[in-house]
């Protein structure tokens, strides 16, 4: 049900001329972030010879992006909520993209972990102005899909890593993946630089950064409900993606396969990417029609329908099956979470109250991983995946059913009266 409001607002509800190109940038920057995050993962090997230090000195330096990611949302969010959205969003883009580049020519371990730890800053600070941004030019009525759309890039962005990975790699050789990336980069910029101002941030806009980190403390029943939706949404993706592949190589019989031509631990993420992109932009749909909440519940049924076949499948038809809905309905909960957390965020502080929130749910989940790989070890891998996603699932349904939501919310109202549907 959309929420009801007493004022009529002004045309832009529809979405600010020249909307597109602020939606586009914001959708191409979660792109371009996931590009050069999992540009590391694939190079794991290659960097850890390169930099003459073991593979877990490579793999340690994922950990310091994720934990700084937190920093960047802070720092990059109160500038977005203090001098706008476009300015600040261009200057991350291009910052990360930099950063990126150094780290693809590092002299030595010490100048490529110091590298990676500000990337995590720019990685962090680009969803909340992003999805802010985007969300606020959008059209109210548009709002689930674009927010679909955006979330689906960063699923996009690892798809475009692995192809990238056969087919720049082999021509240009390994440094040149860290440097491709910057060409989307400008494209970005020059569509933000088209794109016009958030109308909600000049109407909402703080005169001080104090002020804006004194409204995020006034909010803090919210902040804390939105940060354990995103401790347990982190736990959900993660839990399904991160030992996946891992889990894959645990099969002997699997070897002997093919898919698209490849190996099942190549075919099979492939294809399961592409379900989460479909799934995003699915559910992300269907939320303007469902809800935002029913939407998410309705993914998260279908992810745990799909568990017996992604943690038992006997065959690689049924493991394609299985993982392939899996995503679908992680990713379709996922593609609801930027317009969900947007609409149920403070006015004043529309990029760092969700970017903060987003970030902060990673880090706090970062022993997800850790915890499952345990229940491994006494479980084996099928039982272990399947008892720690049911848990999490069933958190999270519970979680959304008895939360609050603002499908539809103007955030063109000074002072709009809005009734959080629970």
């Amino acid at each position: 049900m959309h929420i009801e409001e007493d004022l009529q607002t002004t045309g832009l509800d529809s979405g600010n001329p020249g909307w597109r190109f602020a939606v586009g940038s914001g959708i191409l920057g979660w792109v371009l972030d996931a590009f050069d995050f999992f540009v590391v993962i694939f190079l794991l090997d290659t960097l850890a010879d390169h930099l003459h230090v073991q593979k877990k000195a490579i793999v340690w330096t994922i950990s310091i992006t994720l934990a700084m990611r937190p920093v960047g949302a802070l720092l990059f969010g109160a500038l977005a909520d203090r001098f706008g959205r476009r300015k600040p969003l261009m200057a991350c883009v291009l910052y990360f993209s930099a950063i990126t580049i150094l780290s693809g020519f590092a002299p030595n371990f010490v100048f490529f972990a110091l590298m990676r730890a500000l990337y995590g800053i720019g990685m962090g600070g680009y969803w909340g102005i992003g999805a802010s941004f985007a969300m606020e030019n959008a059209p109210r009525k548009r709002r689930g899909f674009l927010s679909g759309m955006m979330q689906g890039g960063y699923p996009f962005g690892y798809l475009l890593a692995a192809v990238a990975m056969q087919s720049i790699r082999p021509w240009l050789g390994w440094h040149a993946l860290f440097v491709v990336g910057s060409l989307l980069a400008v494209v970005i910029v020059v569509l933000t630089a088209l794109s016009p101002e958030s109308e909600a941030w000049k109407l909402h806009r703080i005169g001080s950064v104090g002020s804006i980190f004194s409204t995020l403390f006034h909010h803090k029943r919210s902040f804390a409900y939105l940060l354990l939706v995103m401790v347990v949404m982190s736990c959900l993706s993660h839990g399904t993606q991160d030992l996946y592949p891992d889990f894959l190589k645990s099969m002997p019989w699997l070897k002997a396969k093919t898919l698209l031509g490849m190996e099942p631990l190549f075919g099979i993420p492939i294809l399961y990417n592409v379900g989460a992109i479909t799934g995003a932009l699915f559910f992300g749909h269907v939320s303007e029609r469902m809800g935002r909440r029913k939407a998410m519940i309705a993914a998260l049924v279908l992810s745990l329908l799909s568990i017996p076949a992604w943690a038992f499948g006997g065959s690689l038809l049924v493991l394609v099956l299985g993982s392939y809905l899996m995503q679908t309905g992680v990713q379709g909960a996922f593609g609801v979470i930027p317009a969900h957390l947007n609409e149920l965020s403070p006015d004043a502080v529309r990029s760092l109250f969700p970017g903060f929130v987003y970030q902060l749910g990673v880090l706090v989940a970062s022993p997800a991983v850790g915890f499952e790989y345990i229940l491994r070890d006494h479980l084996g891998y099928p039982w272990a995946l399947t008892v720690f996603e049911s848990v999490v699932i069933v958190s999270l349904i519970v979680i959304f059913a008895l939360g609050p939501e603002a499908r539809g919310r103007s955030f063109l109202l000074k002072s709009a009266k809005h009734s959080l549907q629970t």
